[in-house]
């Protein structure tokens, strides 16, 4: 499986926005991509079941060509983290399920480039025992950390680097995605004094999704 796993610093720092853009562009540089978010909570319940829009997002990003579990394995409606919202709703989250839905999805469909999402951030919790961090383990890809651009990813960032290289797993990229409201020379300068003390690859996502193209692979 040749791909990546993304995950935040935290929750609400444009992870599925930043593996959308992604997905697109694996997409238009040939791939057939599975974008997949195989767990998320705070989803919106509908005539026919709960929907998870990051879900969505990410399967239609990559084409539109995921159905059914393959656009997502677990939705819980409470915006906490997975087995918190998993006990809530008196269900239990089988991370083995997780794990083989995203590499069956990405085989079985003969997808070229693959990207897992996770929620929220490496140490949320998704059973009692595991967490973001085991399922990336499992998966065996590389890690891409999308952090905010505005004032506090310093300290996030480098705490999160920190923790995925302990747990012996690669870093694909750090990516801080800017937003239309924040300051592009803070996020310059952020970028700039976590590059002095990490070594490894940092992009700027603003309005150019082609600052991604590093991590494409050719197809």
């Amino acid at each position: 499986m040749t791909g990546v796993f993304v995950t935040g610093t935290d929750t609400n720092v444009g992870k599925t926005h930043v593996a959308c853009a992604l997905a697109r562009r694996g997409v238009a540089r040939g791939h057939k991509v599975f974008a997949f978010k195989p767990i998320e909570t705070g989803c919106a319940r509908t005539a026919g079941g709960y929907v998870g829009a990051d879900q969505e997002l990410l399967a239609d990003a990559a084409g539109g060509w995921q159905t059914g579990p393959l656009r997502g394995v677990y939705r819980f409606p409470l915006p906490l983290a997975p087995f918190v919202a998993a006990t809530h709703a008196g269900r239990a989250i089988d991370l083995d399920l997780v794990v083989r839905a995203a590499r069956d999805g990405a085989a079985d469909h003969a997808a070229s480039f693959t990207l897992v999402e996770g929620a929220g951030g490496w140490r949320v919790p998704i059973t009692p025992e595991a967490d973001m961090a085991t399922l990336a383990r499992q998966l065996q890809l590389p890690v891409l950390v999308v952090a905010r651009a505005s004032l506090g990813t310093i300290n996030h960032s480098l705490l999160t680097l920190e923790a995925i290289e302990r747990d012996g797993l690669g870093i694909a990229a750090l990516v801080l995605s800017r937003r239309e409201n924040d300051e592009p020379s803070a996020a310059t300068s952020n970028a700039n004094e976590i590059r002095r003390r990490w070594p490894g690859r940092i992009l700027i996502l603003s309005s150019d999704p082609t600052v991604l193209d590093p991590l494409v692979p050719p197809p």
